[in-house]
């Protein structure tokens, strides 16, 4: 077992020795490879660096400068990194041509310096370095390029491509005493023509009165003349080229636009200068070396413009305002303009007028929608509305009707425009013909209607002249129609008048108001004329709103006549009614002393001290008593009445309890009401509340009403009497069942003495007429044949002597007055 382990442990040992000896001949055998190898690569080494020293050394004696572009991304507007060879004294020298603050970068400096130079290529066209270079670096075009640089110096410029890389050569040819001979004959003229003033060209420039500048390449300020320093305030040239104060922002991105272009731009816009806001055109344009601009102050112009614009505006809305519709064609037969109603009148399409239609295809759709008159022969007419775009002078106007099939009648107008083309107009008059046609109606009816009248009427103008008249104007001045033909003047009209009245200052007055326009004139007036034949004529004057203004003459002599005897008439009524009022006053008051003394003695009688008398005789004694007091009561109606009618009748005002006051007045007439058989009813709430009146008045008038309904109430039937109140009236009614009234005694039935088959005398009536009147109130009647009466009292909860009727008020001031 022992013996078996040691042989593996050996066998293991040598195993693992003979391993570590193959490795370490591999190793050895390694290493004299590697050493092999890295000498190899030491000898290529020389030799490339033995290359690169004689390619560098090539360049160097290269009379130019090499830029070699090693990267693949290439950015719009960017040179990149390209790497620079070449001779120092070369480098050096073109960079000559470039301004240091540029870039810390010598290949920028000098693709910023040379890119926008002027140059041509070998065809002798003109080119920029800048726009080949990008080429070249973009598509692999190669390129010859001459550049003209500053002091007569001329740079070689070519590019090409070399196993994917964009290489390019620069060298001075002045110094390899290669000239370009066009170049160099162009710029000898140019030599030429400046040896002769060589300051005249700076000079002019400089004191220009339009703002100049120059721009480089890179978009730097180069130079500026008088107005530019002055324009942004710059002390001198030199302040302005350190600081770079460019007249606005948008100087620098219109250059690049124009080196980018290669093409001049123009643009408007407002600058600040010397604190004012001026509209400024800013021209620039490539120059070889960069670009040139200049600026012109069109303030003037562009508010010129502007006004135009706001002119043109305001125009073309007026147009859209105005109630005609209107379209205008220019000088090309376009339809250049029209307003919202030309739209709306022929119900044109929107997108048909967006097209702007010649005036021969607006004409044929609307041939097509069947809205132009009628025309035998269309093309000759359509002819001759086109001739009117050429024909006739600026100012000629042309107008006629169109009637369309539509039943519309159009009133069009063609007018020249002034820059260019025609103007046409269309009115829909179908309405005013309509109106017109009306009004021609209305005036022969009025002039019918005013031949109708009996009163004398004439229409004169503001300016005098008779414009309308009837035939009673005629007869009444006696006028010959023939002479009032024609208009005639006021003045001759009142010398036709003046043998029938002939004062002249009256005829003035009357055409002062007729010729005269101040308000105060045009006013009514009036007045009267007692003419020659012995009639009286009435005038008035009156202004119509069209200024015109319509006499009227009326003849009232028969009136006055009429007048006259009614007066007389009226007054001797007066004078009755004031005896018929004295009579009653003494009458009654006559009577009062002997009825007294009747009432007295019956009393007497009645009371048996004097002796029993028998029934006979009492039956005599209270027929006595009975007709004693009527006659009583009814000569103090007659003198309250009497005193009302005088105007002497004062209220004795003072607050009272309506549903107390109706309950005593009922009271005073139930015995009589038991004595018939006749029962009362109120209809009084209790919470009706109190009125402000006179208490005695007020149980006249409730005792009047129902003694009044007692009369004509049959036995057995029921006398109603009603209170109520509502916004400060109070409203009293009694109601009866007798035989009513007709209805034409109802509007007397509160006259007084006035008597009917029915009511006989009103007195009690018209007593409570007059006392409800007093008190501010009115009273009615509701009746029908055979159906009873109500009469309705209407008093105001407050009774003042203000609110009596008109009538009694003026009596009673004019009785205070007295």
């Amino acid at each position: 077992m022992e013996n078996g382990m040691f042989q593996v442990f050996s066998a293991m040992v040598f195993g693992a020795a003979g391993i570590a000896i193959a490795a370490l001949l591999w190793a050895l055998r390694i290493s004299d490879g590697a050493r092999g190898a890295a000498k190899k690569y030491r000898e290529r080494a020389r030799e490339l660096e033995e290359k690169l020293a004689r390619s560098d050394s090539v360049f160097g004696a290269h009379p130019g400068v090499v830029l070699v572009w090693e990267e693949d991304e290439i950015l719009e507007g960017s040179w990149g990194k390209p790497g620079v060879y070449g001779s120092h004294v070369a480098l050096a020298a073109v960079l000559n041509f470039t301004d240091d603050s540029m870039s810390a970068d010598p290949a920028v400096r000098l693709l910023e310096g040379l890119g926008d130079l002027e140059a041509r290529d070998g065809a002798g066209r003109d080119a920029t370095l800048r726009e080949r270079l990008m080429q070249l670096r973009t598509e692999g075009a190669p390129f010859s390029l001459t550049i003209i640089g500053p002091n007569g110096r001329f740079l070689e410029a070519d590019g090409r491509t070399a196993g994917g890389r964009a290489v390019l050569w620069v060298s001075d040819s002045t110094i390899k005493g290669l000239e370009e001979s066009g170049a160099r004959g162009r710029l000898e003229e140019a030599r030429q023509i400046i040896a002769r003033d060589p300051t005249a060209f700076l000079e002019m420039l400089g004191k220009a009165p339009f703002i100049a500048w120059r721009l480089s390449g890179a978009g730097r300020l180069q130079w500026v003349n008088d107005a530019y320093l002055k324009a942004v305030e710059g002390k001198n040239l030199d302040h302005v080229l350190d600081r770079q104060i460019m007249l606005d922002q948008e100087i620098s991105a219109q250059a690049q636009a124009v080196l980018n272009d290669k093409a001049e731009s123009r643009k408007t816009r407002y600058i600040v200068i010397d604190g004012e806001r001026r509209a400024m055109r800013v021209l620039m344009f490539p120059l070889s070396g960069g670009v040139a601009g200049m600026a012109f102050d069109v303030s003037d112009e562009e508010t010129a413009r502007e006004t135009l614009d706001r002119h043109q505006r305001a125009h073309d809305d007026t147009l859209n305002h105005v109630s005609d519709a209107v379209a205008i064609f220019g000088a090309d037969r376009k339809l250049t303009f029209h307003n919202k109603h030309f739209e709306e009148l022929w119900d044109l399409a929107p997108r048909f007028l967006l097209e702007k239609p010649s005036h021969g295809e607006f004409l044929d759709r609307l041939r097509e929608s069947k809205l132009l008159p009628a025309q035998q022969k269309y093309a000759d007419w359509r002819a001759k509305e086109l001739a009117y775009d050429t024909g006739g002078n600026r100012r000629s106007i042309d107008e006629n009707m169109w009637m369309l099939p539509d039943g519309r009648t159009l009133q069009v107008t063609r007018q020249k425009h002034p820059l260019g083309g025609i103007l046409l107009l269309f009115k829909d008059i179908s309405d005013e013909l309509t109106l017109k046609a009306n009004y021609n109606a209305l005036i022969n009816q009025q002039k019918a209607t005013l031949d109708k009248l009996n009163e004398a009427v004439a229409v004169y103008g503001s300016d005098g002249s008779l414009k309308l008249r009837n035939a009673s104007f005629e007869e009444l001045w006696q006028l010959d129609p023939k002479l009032l033909k024609n208009t005639p003047d006021f003045d001759v009209v009142a010398d036709l008048c003046s043998p029938l009245f002939h004062d002249k200052s009256v005829w003035s007055a009357i055409k002062g108001r007729v010729t005269n326009p101040t308000p105060e004139a045009r006013q009514q007036f009036r007045g009267e004329m007692k003419r020659s034949d012995g009639s009286i004529v009435t005038f008035l004057t009156q202004p119509l709103p069209d200024g015109a203004t319509l006499i009227a003459f009326v003849d009232v002599t028969a009136a006055r006549r009429v007048e006259g005897a009614l007066r007389e008439r009226a007054e001797a009524f007066q004078a009755a009614d004031r005896l018929k009022t004295e009579f009653v006053q003494n009458v009654s008051y006559q009577l009062r002393s002997p009825l007294t003394t009747i009432l007295g003695y019956a009393e007497f009688l009645d009371s048996g001290k004097q002796g029993t008398l028998n029934e006979h005789q009492k039956e005599h004694v209270s027929s006595i008593l009975q007709a004693s007091d009527h006659l009583s009561r009814l000569i103090e109606n007659i003198l309250d009445l009497a005193t009302i009618e005088a105007g002497r009748m004062d209220l004795d005002l003072k607050d009272l309890d309506l549903k107390t006051l109706i309950d005593q007045s009922v009271e005073m007439v139930v015995a009589n009401a038991a004595d018939t058989k006749v029962s009362i009813k109120v209809d009084c709430p209790a919470s009706i509340g109190g009125m402000h009146a006179d208490e005695r008045r007020i149980k006249q008038i409730l005792f009047n009403l129902l003694t009044n309904a007692l009369r004509f109430t049959a036995p057995g039937d029921t006398i109603r009497v009603k209170a109520e109140k509502a916004e400060g009236v109070i409203r009293l009614q009694v109601t009866d069942t007798g035989k009513g009234l007709a209805y034409d005694q109802q509007t007397e039935a509160f006259d007084a003495f006035t008597s009917g088959d029915n009511r006989g005398a009103g007195l009690g009536l018209a007593l409570v007429r007059s006392f409800v009147e007093l008190h501010g109130g009115w009273v009615a009647i509701k009746s029908k044949p055979n159906k009873g009466a109500t009469v309705i009292c209407c008093l105001p909860e407050v009774a003042s002597p203000k609110n009596m009727p008109p009538t009694l008020e003026l009596v009673s001031t004019n009785v205070a007055a007295q």
